[in-house]
């Protein structure tokens, strides 16, 4: 398999934080989707990002900034399509997903996926912990874009309903602590610079 590209997903409306970019929140002396970026890109062959909205504000970062290409903020699956027509055009044969409000997620993420999907036709993968599935990490495979597309034309939200559809594999990741803890409210902001100045 190709090493595949990534897609950062940051489309979402962050209403527990009272709105705005959430990657652009700030953690330790960079922010939120900096963290995210030093994790994803040395694992994979390209990285893009995927925001709704005026894309200059992420213009320091260098990369492509997708829209989603369902409107009426449908959820991170949209975000997934958006990279999934990004990757074609590019020749890439997968892309995985990340969400840009996790910064501490594994570094070897995207080798754990590729390995839970090896063997399928269409490698399609979910991470996930003891306590459930992260359905926004997961290696997606290009080949399924325009299902995809049309499930979501179709009215379906949920990610989770789609992967089951499919028997997506699962990469398990059970070795302690809580390697996708996200930000949602401010408390989870201060929990993330704790961990952070404690070298997670």
């Amino acid at each position: 398999m190709q090493q595949p590209y990534a897609i950062i997903l940051a489309g979402g409306r962050a209403t527990r934080m009272g709105g705005g970019d959430k990657g652009l929140l700030p953690l330790g002396r960079s922010t939120l989707l900096e963290h995210v970026l030093d994790r994803i890109a040395p694992q994979v062959a390209a990285t893009a990002l995927n925001a709704n909205g005026d894309p200059q504000r992420f213009a320091r970062f260098g990369l492509p900034v997708l829209a989603d290409p369902v409107g009426g903020y449908v959820g991170p699956l949209a975000g997934v399509l958006a990279g999934l027509d990004w990757a074609a055009k590019e020749g890439a044969e997968t892309i995985v997903s990340v969400a840009a409000d996790t910064p501490f997620f594994p570094c070897d993420l995207v080798a754990r996926l590729v390995l839970a999907a090896e063997g399928m036709q269409a490698p399609l993968a979910l991470a996930a912990t003891p306590d459930g599935r992260h359905p926004t990490f997961g290696l997606w495979p290009v080949a399924l874009r325009d299902d995809l597309r049309g499930a979501l034309q179709g009215g379906l939200r949920k990610v989770v309903q789609w992967t089951d559809a499919h028997n997506a594999a699962t990469a398990m990741f059970d070795d302690g602590g809580d390697p996708f803890f996200n930000v949602n409210t401010p408390e989870d902001l201060a929990n993330a610079q704790a961990m952070q100045e404690a070298g997670q």
